[in-house]
């Protein structure tokens, strides 16, 4: 048992926030190894190779690579048997794949299903779908969550005209994001007291990213848009207990969000 490997596995893992985890969390510790799930296993395989072939950030840690669309069941419960087959058990689950794909008007019901689709259910069925393996965690302060979040999804700051994220439309994405804060909520008094699952909603900040377009104005937003490599390092810091005392909350770089 104490040769056994951490084992993390981050959806939507080829770029942004998922990207830069990933590529912290292996870096860490000749003891984590890091499962990159992507829709895309040929962008899967990219990103898994730049990451072990960084100099910048060389890898300490082991990573693999499994094809997972958190919006279809066959691809979840396809990748939960390979995870069981390769290693029996899973520490770490960081829910991040997200989309803003059918949050824009005019809305349809379509888009907003595909909204919902990617950034509620499908954390939801992750849950559920490997919370057999993760019970089974070999870690020794048991499995974690993180809930990949965004402060936009907080009705503190919705609500509060002094806060800088009042203005931003957004709509169906803040829903959707408020609406993954309460499955955090809900999952932390269940599975953390049945359990003793740690779930954390963390909000990366404004980072480069694909989750907003392509174009380097839309993953750049602007100019605004900061490392995700720093978003990595407080995701890390949460797997590594520097946040307990927040377990079941909304956490952020400097602190703990109000909902």
């Amino acid at each position: 048992m104490a040769n056994l490997k951490r084992t993390f596995l981050i959806t939507g893992a080829n770029s942004g926030v998922g990207y830069a985890t990933a590529h912290t969390i292996a870096a860490k510790s000749p003891d984590y190894h890091v499962i990159l799930a992507s829709r895309s296993i040929t962008n899967g395989q990219e990103a898994l190779d730049e990451i072990k072939t960084s100099s910048s950030l060389p890898i300490k840690g082991t990573l693999s690579l499994v094809q997972l669309d958190v919006t279809n069941e066959e691809s979840i419960a396809s990748a939960v048997k390979l995870v069981e087959s390769e290693f029996g058990y899973l520490d770490v689950l960081i829910n991040n794949a997200a989309t803003t794909s059918g949050g824009t008007k005019p809305y349809t019901r379509e888009g907003l299903r595909n909204l919902f689709d990617t950034n509620v259910l499908g954390p939801m069925l992750m849950l559920q779908a490997f919370q057999p393996l993760l019970e089974k965690s070999i870690y020794r302060d048991g499995a974690y969550v993180i809930q990949v979040s965004s402060g936009l999804g907080a009705f503190a700051q919705a609500d509060n005209p002094k806060n800088p994220n009042y203005p931003h439309p957004f709509d169906a994405y803040r829903m959707s994001k408020a609406a993954l804060n309460m499955m955090t909520v809900q999952a932390q008094k269940s599975l953390g007291r049945e359990k003793g699952f740690k779930i954390f909603s963390v909000c990366p900040g404004l980072v480069r990213s694909n989750l907003r377009g392509k174009s380097e104005e839309q993953r750049n937003a602007g100019g605004l848009a900061g490392n995700p490599l720093v978003s990595g390092r407080v995701i890390l810091g949460v797997l590594e207990g520097e946040r307990d005392d927040a377990v079941g909350k909304f956490v952020h770089e400097d602190g703990v969000y109000k909902w």
